[in-house]
Order: C-alpha cells, then sequence, then structure tokens
C-alpha cells in the first residue's frame, strides 16, 4: 500500500474534502445546514396583495402569533431582496445567518411592513422607489426608481 499525503487522498474522493466533511457530519446527526430560501407559507395564505394608503403593497403568507413590532421594535428576520428582473440584490438567506436590526435603521417600507407581521409569521412586500431608495438608488446595486421586492420571515421582536 503507497501512503498518500492526507490532502492528496481527499482530492481523489469524488465529493472533496468539504463534502467529506459534511457527508460525516450529517452521518453523525450534528451538520447544521444554513436556510437557503424561505420556508413554507401557510396553505390558505392570500394570493393578492393588499396596499397601504402609502402605496406598500404585501401580503402575509405566513401568520405567526404573538405581538407585532413597532416602529422602535429591534427584529430578527430571515428576508430576500430582489428587483423587478429577478436579480437578488440582498439575502440573509444567502449568507445563511438571520439579520438583527431595528426598525428604525432601514427603508420606510420595511418599517411599515414589518408591522404587519407576527413573530413566526412572513410577508411578502412589494416596496415602491417611494418607500425605498427613492430616485437615488444605491450605486451598483439598486437602480434609481426601483421598485422592490421582500421575502421576510420574522423570527423575534428585541
Amino acid at each position: 500500500m503507497i501512503a498518500l499525503p492526507i490532502s492528496t487522498f481527499f482530492d481523489r474522493l469524488p465529493f472533496g474534502l468539504v463534502g467529506l466533511a459534511l457527508s460525516l457530519a450529517v452521518v453523525a446527526g450534528c451538520a447544521t445546514r444554513p436556510s437557503f430560501s424561505p420556508g413554507p407559507a401557510d396553505p390558505d395564505a392570500p394570493t393578492e396583495f393588499t396596499q397601504t394608503e402609502s402605496g406598500l403593497r404585501y401580503r402575509v403568507t405566513r401568520k405567526g402569533s404573538g405581538d407585532r413590532p413597532s416602529p422602535a421594535s429591534t427584529v430578527k428576520v430571515h428576508y430576500s431582496g430582489k428587483l423587478a428582473d429577478g436579480r437578488e440584490f440582498d439575502s440573509s438567506y444567502r449568507r445563511g445567518k438571520p439579520a438583527t436590526f431595528g426598525l428604525h435603521e432601514v427603508v420606510p417600507g420595511w418599517t411599515e411592513g414589518l408591522q404587519l407581521v407576527r413573530p413566526g409569521g412572513m410577508i411578502e412586500l412589494e416596496v415602491p422607489p417611494e418607500l425605498g431608495y427613492g430616485s437615488d438608488g444605491v450605486p451598483g446595486t439598486i437602480p434609481p426608481g426601483a421598485t422592490l421586492y421582500f421575502t421576510v420571515e420574522l423570527f423575534e421582536i428585541r
């Protein structure tokens, strides 16, 4: 038998060192897979959006329970943000870690929209430019005058 350096052994495996580590963790029952997509919606979730007086369009796709956040609340959420062409510009799912922030620190569409869902719930938001980044946008990320589309799961109010 020829002794190979350990890195050479793992390189010869069809799924590599990372795949081996993940496979062993799954077999051992200790793997924690980051969430890369929203959880399920309620079977009776509305299919139509509701529009608020400000122009925010939303639909609560999963009911939660408990109190709703206030504009002064700090929330822990998972979210995905997309542009009209479907391009994702930001996602806590992709990072594999929920985000925590104050509702006073975000665009007005989020401040208003997150007050419509309870912990454990999920909401889809269609944020018009005047409730998002306006006519300036965010250079290199969000074009001027963009409508933003979010899926947000509210985990906790702090």
